[in-house]
This record gives structure tokens, C-alpha cells and sequence, in this order.
């Protein structure tokens, strides 16, 4: 089964270059207008984005920017909204970015683990990770066609360094807002025990 992991569109954190993780913004009024653009000029045609804008169940982070993009991009789309998708929580230094964190002792603690201990007050990778991919697990255990997630960045990576076969680096599946990756997906064992296992990822852009 097909399935396509998009980060949501752009908002003013994100062009500040800010962690956002439990902040809710929504998205920029520009990104709206774009979304709504993409997807009269490519849903329906013979590609991969063509494909993903097609499909009739959407699983969504609650946040407001995930929500939007799954608005303007599925419209007529159902909607399933899933807590543990959120974003990472970035503790202390939410909403901050490198210019306002870059002289923190916590911070460059976090940038010498390369991200692995998290904030202070928020979460380490291995517990986001966690969290995500079950709750990714629960909720593509009872699909039965293609489907899209509008997620987050931090979302995506976490799935794909678990999930994904062969293996790859965590920031090896970084995306930009609007993109993402299109991945088969099939499933180790069954019932509830189910593990979800994901190949043939291919890139998806839609901005």
C-alpha cells in the first residue's frame, strides 16, 4: 500500500527558523493561497504528487498548521486526527531559534548529541520517536487504501529512522515544508502486534 508523509506548509516560526514544536500557530495567509494553487494544478495527474492529493483518508497532527495544510490540500478528504503525531516538545527553548540559543550551556549540549537528549524540559529523541511511531502504528493498522499524513518535520524523520528499510540516519529524511516522501507500506506480524515496515521511499515536493 502507498502511503505519503507531508510536512505542513509554512508559518512565520518556520521562516525564522524557530523550534516549533507545542506552539500552535496556524499557517501563513500566503501558504494557504499556495496550497489551494498546488492542488488545483497537480491533483489528478499522472505523478506522484497527482497521486497523493488524490487519496480519500488523511491522518493529521491536531496542531493547526497540520490541520490547515490537510484543508487546503485534501479538502473533500476524511480526516483523522491523531494526538501522538504532534511535534516534538522542545522544553525550555520552545518557539527559540540558534541566534537566541546559540551562547546556552542546554543548548549546545544538544547540539553535541546531535539532537539526541533534547531540550531541557522536553523530549529526548528516543521518547519522541517512541511516542510517534506508535501512534503512526495505530494508525495505519486499520487502512485499507492509500493514504497521506499531514505531519511535521520532526515527525517524519522520526518515522522514517525507525520504520524504513534499509536503515538510515535520522536527519537523512529531513523535509522541507510542502514536501515529504511517498513509501510503500506492508506490515510484520498481525492484529494489534502488527509492526508497520515502510520501503521504496521516493521524495515528494508539492511547494
Amino acid at each position: 500500500m502507498r502511503l505519503y508523509l507531508v510536512r505542513h506548509g509554512r508559518t512565520a516560526g518556520n521562516l525564522e527558523k524557530r523550534y516549533v514544536g507545542r506552539t500552535d500557530e496556524p499557517l501563513l495567509d500566503s501558504e494557504r493561497q499556495r496550497l489551494c494553487e498546488v492542488r488545483e494544478r497537480l491533483a489528478g495527474t499522472a505523478s506522484t504528487a497527482g497521486a497523493a492529493l488524490s487519496v480519500r483518508r488523511v491522518i493529521a497532527s491536531p496542531m493547526r498548521r497540520c490541520l490547515e495544510t490537510a484543508a487546503c490540500l485534501w479538502p473533500d478528504a476524511e480526516t483523522v486526527v491523531s494526538e501522538g503525531l504532534r511535534e516534538m516538545d522542545f522544553g525550555a527553548y520552545e518557539y527559540a531559534n540558534y541566534e537566541e540559543l546559540r551562547d546556552k550551556a542546554g543548548y549546545q549540549h544538544f547540539l553535541d548529541t546531535m539532537g539526541e537528549s533534547g531540550f531541557p524540559g522536553g523530549e529526548s529523541r528516543a521518547a519522541f520517536a517512541g511516542r510517534v511511531c506508535r501512534a503512526f502504528a495505530a494508525a495505519v493498522r486499520s487502512l485499507d487504501e492509500e493514504a497521506a499524513l499531514a505531519v511535521h518535520g520532526g515527525t517524519i524523520m522520526a518515522i522514517m529512522a525507525v520504520l524504513y528499510e534499509p536503515k538510515r540516519d535520522y536527519y537523512d529524511w529531513m523535509a522541507q515544508n510542502g514536501g515529504g516522501y511517498a513509501v510503500d507500506l506492508a506490515f510484520r506480524g498481525s492484529g494489534d502486534d502488527a509492526v508497520p515496515v515502510l520501503t521504496h521511499a521516493e521524495e515528494l515536493a508539492l511547494l
